[in-house]
């Protein structure tokens, strides 16, 4: 199997049908051999009729036409039961989850519905009546969960992309442990409509991948709010950009750093962080006490209380139709009063408020996707102490409201993979779409379990997402200066690095300390003035334009790339008097000399 981009291109140019691309799905899935990935799967003669039907439609602007795509079995497809891995909870759905609705409407085909820790609880991916589906780089691993089957029929290229679900970490643990992208959106980003739901408060639906630009591509589609849908809502998605030249990544502090003894763990993170370091970002420390302490409520808390809620009429009615882990887990002890439920939500709302002090002015944060690989026979004989151990650096993340995408970090001989997760606030899918880009693409690893290399990454002039607005800054706005929060704190994505056309002239304002920018546009003498082209939604934009204080104003600039983009221009009356710095090319460059000549 390729990429989705590559079988999307293959298909618009015809050098590929849409029925090839079908009938290699079913030859690679029986030649795989891995019966437990799929609880149903599509008849191959009816999936090839679809794909006709779409072949002789034509691609009509469909972003995902003829792409083959799994979808975790506690996910609404139509004419396809939905089990949650408990055969006896399946129902016959009446219509397609939203999200399944809009990745169909673009094109997508659906081939199957796969296999997962029973009702979503688990990230081992051994807890289903159906089997155990195989990790795909080595059988006596677990394939990481819930999201199992999808992650290992992305793993095992049978299809290029796949639906999962994340609560705790299940679209990024099984990543993780399968050489894998997982992204899993900010809460509210794609609708849960039609999910069975596991912790409804906290649920999203996740995308496994080969590459982050196939992730993104399937976001790009599901993102959106839903009327129908009481957890959506309106968040900017924009696109992913290049890496910001002054990039701030923080990760563990030594102390809290938790590999569970596996050196080549922590080889591999250490790798990571050197590759995040030559991609020109600064590594900060982080203390990470805040993030572990939630991370213990989701189990300890009173959120048990809402997997409760999806299995209370099965357990009363039929008990042994779940699986004792799961019962353990879910009933195996009295269920957190009122009072118990709002002080956990108390405790939470204060441990969000340290964790975003935490990260202020940081781009992401990166950790291990889990602390080391587990083995099947770790997990029969630990089952509950095995599965947190490879939550440690998951179960935080919905709680406190953040987005998160898990990367390939190592892949050794042996088969062992090991990922790092990059962690932002809600909104900023798209930040670490960019940066997660550049770090998956600088670890030069092959394609799941596929062998395939991973793609040249070609350069290219990145444009906002249609539902953004471009913004060129010039002065303290810059990444990794000192005003560039109003520009994240607004949701603002770094798109690309450029300069002014050769009309422009710079100069530093009186005033201050610290002293302002000043760019004019000039008929003669000028010269081209580096700059940052940064996106930002339409609401953020309107904020941010709002708090600019004369003499400074939003014009429209003409870059060396030949766009033309909103940015800062200055009245030309206030440079009267002021020092010229145009000579430094850009405000950093005049910074920094400022800075050895004091």
């Amino acid at each position: 199997m390729t990429t989705l981009t590559s079988l999307l291109a293959a298909h618009l140019d015809g050098s590929a049908t849409l029925p090839q691309t079908i009938a290699a799905c079913y030859a690679r899935h029986r030649a795989h051999g891995d019966a437990a990935i799929f609880i149903t799967l599509r008849p191959e003669a009816e999936v090839l009729a679809e794909a006709e039907a779409l072949q002789a439609e034509g691609p009509r602007g469909r972003a995902l036409w003829g792409i083959p795509v799994a979808v975790k079995d506690n996910i609404d497809v139509a004419g396809l039961p939905t089990t949650a891995a408990c055969p006896a909870f399946a129902y016959e759905p009446e219509c397609d989850a939203t999200v399944v609705a809009r990745l169909r409407a673009a094109g997508a085909i659906v081939i199957g519905k796969t296999n997962l820790d029973q009702f979503a609880t688990g990230l081992n991916g051994s807890r289903s009546p159906y089997g155990v589906p195989r990790n795909a780089l080595r059988a006596d691993l677990v394939p990481g969960g819930s999201s199992s089957g999808s992650a290992s029929a992305v793993a095992a290229g049978i299809v290029p992309v796949a639906l999962g679900t994340d609560t705790a970490g299940s679209g990024r643990v099984p990543a993780g442990l399968q050489n894998l992208v997982g992204l899993k959106p900010s809460l509210g980003l794609v609708s849960t409509a039609g999910v069975v739901p596991a912790c409804r408060t906290l649920d999203c639906v996740s995308v496994f991948a080969l590459t982050v630009e196939d992730a993104w591509a399937v976001l790009s589609v599901a993102a959106g709010p839903d009327a129908g849908d009481p957890w959506s809502r309106a968040l900017p998605l924009g696109r992913p950009g290049a890496v910001p030249p002054k990039l701030r990544v923080a990760i563990p502090r030594p102390e809290d750093l938790d590999v569970a003894g596996d050196a080549a763990a922590a080889a591999s993170f250490a790798a990571a962080v050197e590759r995040a370091q030559a991609l020109g970002a600064e590594i900060v420390p982080l203390d990470m006490a805040p993030f572990y302490e939630t991370a213990r409520l989701l189990y300890e808390g009173p959120w048990v209380a809402e997997r409760y809620l999806t299995i209370r009429d099965l357990l009363a009615k039929d008990p042994e139709a779940i699986l004792p882990v799961i019962r353990q887990v879910v009933a195996g002890r009295p269920l957190p009063d009122a009072a118990e439920t709002f002080a956990a939500r108390y405790r939470v709302a204060e441990l969000a408020l340290v964790a975003k002090a935490a990260m202020k002015g940081i781009d992401a944060l990166m950790v291990p996707t889990a602390p080391r690989p587990v083995t099947l026979a770790e997990m029969a004989s630990d089952p509950v102490g095995a599965n947190s151990l490879l939550g440690r650096y998951t179960n935080f993340v919905n709680l406190l409201d953040l987005c998160a995408l898990a990367i390939p970090a190592s892949l050794a001989a042996d088969g062992t993979s090991a990922g790092v997760t990059l962690i932002a606030p809600a909104g900023h899918d798209a930040v670490l779409a960019g940066i997660g880009q550049a770090l998956h693409a600088a670890a030069g690893l092959p394609l799941g379990a596929t062998g395939l290399p991973h793609p040249a990454v070609t350069p290219a002039p990145v444009r906002a997402a249609p539902d953004a607005i471009e913004i060129a800054v010039v002065g303290a706005h810059l990444s990794g200066m000192p005003l560039n929060r109003e520009l994240t704190d607004r949701s603002g994505t770094f798109l690309r690095a450029t300069t002014t056309t050769a009309d422009y002239r710079l100069f530093a304002l009186p005033g201050g300390p610290p002293a302002r920018p000043g760019l004019i546009r000039v008929g003669a003498g000028g010269a081209a003035i580096a700059l940052e082209v940064w996106s930002l939604p339409p609401e953020g934009f309107g904020r941010f334009v709002s708090g600019i204080p004369s003499p400074l104003g939003i014009g429209t600039l003409a870059l060396a790339d030949g766009t033309n983009v909103k940015g800062f221009l200055c009245e030309t009356i206030a440079t009267e008097g002021a020092r010229d710095v145009t000579e430094f090319g850009g405000w950093r460059a005049f910074v920094a000399a400022q800075a050895k000549v004091g």
